[in-house]
């Protein structure tokens, strides 16, 4: 016998002392004679270290007969990959059950005590008979937990996993075997030179494209048929809208092409790019992914503040203004009146206008209304510091963007050692430049793209990457280029122009700070783009439409949702609230109602758990494809705080159906992690090693169960009989 939870000498000392000490005075002053007294404290002091002895949890080893009933838990895959017909001809449920009939059980049954368990969406007992693959997915790290909760307490000589590797639950399989019975993994599928066309991912970008197009990427795969083309189809709405041919280098090697779509701004558009199926596919239902792209957001509000008139305000206003995704509040410092204080032009929206009179907002409120700032050649002393720190605030903890343009707000470091100096993503401490990304030799004051900036959603002036840059090479000088330090950690450089001397700068970087972005661009006058470009060129719009929408994209409303990525049908979909007031502070007294409606038209409403840090959990029921719609709503009290809408896909891609082959790394994973390994596939098994290993791991098996002797009815006994013989004993003396 041993215990669970002991305590160590000195502690054990300490409460039997404290044990006699508390049973001596119970009846220190009791009018009875010295032997009942001795008696009765016995009894009390025979029940509180009784108490003391089941809190510590005490716990048996089984006998040596125990080893014989060593469980062997025959754990067999029941997803539907495991309905694939290529396991030696047949499909991998029969050869699994098969397998367990005619090798596993003959070998191991007659030594140890068997069950057949079936996993796959959930773990159940199963019989040889009833094994069938209609599981949706496959969840093993759910079904091993299953086991070892299944058996607590028992000895259990290893686990028998009979499946074709393929895993798509949540939680990490290997991480789940670590620590548990060891695990002998029995392959069922076929082989790497199965042939089968895959679409891997489908994946749709950020919206901020000024003319509202996007990138809708597609990767796919072939296996065994070598580098003949992959035909890929983009539907929208289930509507054929382009076809395309892509030829891998080789077999095996992956393609990627980008389609570049126009989706609805009102509704939500499905795009699916699928491979037409060839008849000697291992299967067809990874041959398709669709992606959802949600319907516009809200218009992003954009205060634009311009230390003095100018042209840049002009041409940068203009282009602003007439995209209907964004809403434009200027202010423009127009000098000092005549007892000195600063005057200012405000064109906004009456509902913000009153809080811009005095140049810039005061308050958290007003300043957090907006998801971007722009500050065009701001002296650093229009700001006060409380105005700067609530800036940094702005795009740190709101979560909006902040571009800083002009040399007036770059020039002789007047933004250094502020709260802002950390929010931009180039040194202000330095003018060298700093390490910049090679471009070759850029031109005095022209647009150079790095890299990074090839790639960026903001430097995209056309869909082709080659024809891009010749965009830019194309576009017309700056007057000047601000000289700056080199970017910060975390920043990225997208475009370098040339300085005096062909000394590079850094022209346009951004930066994710917090739960926001910011941008700096050092060109000055940037209208002379507008200006010198042909009349039709639209460049220069959409640049700067494309920096504010990516400034801008990312900043939530005080009522913000956050839905998953992807669903299956029948899944639990968790939708999570963050609930804030006008100010961005947290509200955890709120109360939360998340509606969602199904592609059929039925609404279910859910009460939303609050969580730490002001979020609040609901979890809803998927149980057909398709698009979902979800509504949050937020109160206090009676005061209603604010609203969130989202959509969501489920069923755009088939889980189960991921790379259908024979996943033999997964089932080694799981083993290596386990102490077990993979004994076998569906060619055969070797049942002698099966047979020695789990006969090498009964007795270590057997060790490591305990039987809990404090948690029977004897336990409950002997304490009751204590109480008893105690009250007994006392009234015998006349006590009550």
């Amino acid at each position: 016998m041993t215990f669970e939870n002991p305590l160590p000498w000195w502690g054990l000392v300490a409460v039997v002392a404290a044990a006699a000490g508390v049973a001596s005075l119970a009846y220190r002053s009791v009018p009875i004679g010295p032997l009942r007294r001795r008696a009765l404290s016995a009894l009390r002091c025979a029940t509180l270290l009784w108490i003391v002895v089941c809190l510590m949890r005490p716990v048996g080893r089984p006998s040596a007969a125990a080893l014989h009933d060593a469980v062997v838990p025959i754990l067999v895959d029941t997803s539907r990959s495991m309905g694939i017909a290529d396991a030696g001809g047949i499909r991998r449920i029969d050869r699994a059950r098969d397998v367990v009939q005619r090798e596993v059980l003959p070998a191991i049954a007659p030594r140890f005590q068997t069950e057949l368990l079936r996993f796959g969406d959930r773990m159940a007992a199963s019989t040889p008979a009833d094994l069938s693959a209609t599981d949706r997915r496959t969840a093993l790290a759910d079904a091993l937990r299953a086991v070892t909760d299944r058996y607590r307490g028992r000895p259990v000589a290893g686990i028998v996993l009979v499946s074709d590797g393929g895993d798509n639950g949540v939680a990490d399989a290997a991480a789940a075997a670590a620590g548990g019975p060891p695990v002998l993994a029995i392959g069922v599928g076929s082989p790497a030179t199965s042939r089968d066309r895959e679409l891997v991912s489908v994946t749709a970008a950020e919206s901020v494209m000024s003319d509202a197009t996007i990138d809708v990427t597609a990767e796919a795969v072939a296996h065994g048929y070598g580098a003949a083309p992959i035909e890929l189809r983009l539907l929208e709405n289930g509507r054929s809208v382009e076809l395309r041919r892509a030829t891998p280098a080789a077999d095996g090697v992956p393609v990627s092409e980008t389609f570049r779509v126009s989706p609805a701004r009102d509704v939500p558009t499905v795009y699916t790019v699928e491979i037409p199926a060839a008849g000697d596919e291992l299967v067809a239902e990874n041959n398709a992914r669709s992606v959802l792209v949600p319907p516009a957001d809200r218009p992003r509000r954009i205060l634009f503040v311009q230390g003095a008139p100018g042209f840049d305000h002009a041409f940068l206003r203009r282009a602003w203004i007439t995209d209907r995704a964004l809403e434009v509040d200027t202010v423009v410092r127009k000098g000092r009146d005549d007892s000195g204080a600063q005057t200012f032009y405000v064109q906004a929206d009456p509902s913000r206008a009153q809080a811009l009179i005095g140049g810039y907002p005061a308050t958290r409120e007003a300043l957090f209304a907006y998801d971007a700032i722009v500050l065009s050649n701001v002296d650093p002393d229009l700001l006060s510091t409380a105005q700067l720190a609530m800036t940094r605030a702005f795009v740190g903890e709101r979560g909006g963007g902040l571009l800083l343009l002009g040399a007036r707000a770059l020039q002789h470091q007047g933004l250094r050692n502020t709260p802002l100096e950390e929010v931009l993503p180039l040194e202000l401490g330095d003018k060298s430049g700093g390490a910049l990304p090679p471009v070759g030799e850029p031109g005095r004051d022209r647009v150079a793209l790095t890299p990074a900036g090839r790639a960026h959603p903001i430097m995209q002036l056309t869909a082709a990457a080659g024809e891009n840059e010749r965009r830019w090479a194309a576009i017309p000088a700056l007057a000047s280029v601000s000289a700056l330090g080199g970017p910060r950690a975390g920043a990225s450089v997208l475009a370098i122009s040339g300085g005096p001397g062909g000394v590079p700068r850094a022209l346009v970087a951004v930066e994710r700070f917090g739960e926001g972005r910011s941008m700096i661009f050092t060109g000055e006058a940037s209208w002379r783009w507008k200006m010198n470009l042909p009349a039709g060129d639209q460049s220069y719009d959409r640049f700067w439409r494309q920096a504010i929408r990516w400034l801008a994209h990312a900043a939530p409303d005080p009522v913000s949702m956050t839905l998953p990525a992807a669903s299956a049908p029948s899944d639990g979909i968790a939708v999570s609230v963050a609930v804030r007031d006008r100010a961005f502070v947290t509200r955890p007294d709120a109360i939360v109602d998340v509606r969602m409606t199904a592609p059929s038209g039925r609404i279910e409403t859910v009460r939303a758990a609050p969580r730490p840090g002001g979020t609040f959990l609901a979890t809803l029921r998927a149980p057909e494809p398709g698009v979902y719609r979800f509504a949050a709503d937020a109160r206090e009290g009676s005061t209603a705080l604010g609203a969130s809408l989202g959509t969501l896909l489920v069923g755009g891609v088939d889980a189960e159906m991921v790379d259908p082959r024979l996943n033999e790394e997964a089932l080694r994973r799981v083993a290596r992690a386990s102490g077990g390994a993979v004994i076998g596939s569906a060619q055969g098994i070797d049942t002698a090693a099966l047979l020695d290993r789990l006969q090498a791991a009964a007795p270590v098996a057997a060790l490591r169960a305990r039987v809990d002797l404090w948690h029977t009815g004897w336990s409950f006994a002997i304490l009751a009989g204590l109480l008893a013989l105690e009250w007994l004993a006392r009234r015998a003396a006349g006590l009550r």
